[in-house]
């Protein structure tokens, strides 16, 4: 059973993954991709919140 520091360190590098295919996404115009990473970028995000890490620095996407 994996330790909360390694469900969080999953979720960090999910997050960084998600975040630069968003980045790739936006500038290819693939808008339906987006909206798919998004989605999942917001779910990482809020476990992310409610495990009280800050994103303030490393949110690339800022939305």
């Amino acid at each position: 059973m994996p330790t909360g520091i390694e469900v969080t360190k999953l979720a960090l590098d999910d997050f960084k993954k998600i975040q630069e295919y968003m980045v790739l996404a936006k500038k290819e115009n693939a808008t339906e991709t987006y909206a798919k990473l998004k989605d999942e970028y917001l779910t990482i995000k809020a476990l992310l919140n409610v495990s009280g890490v800050n994103l303030t620095d490393i949110d690339k996407i800022k939305e």
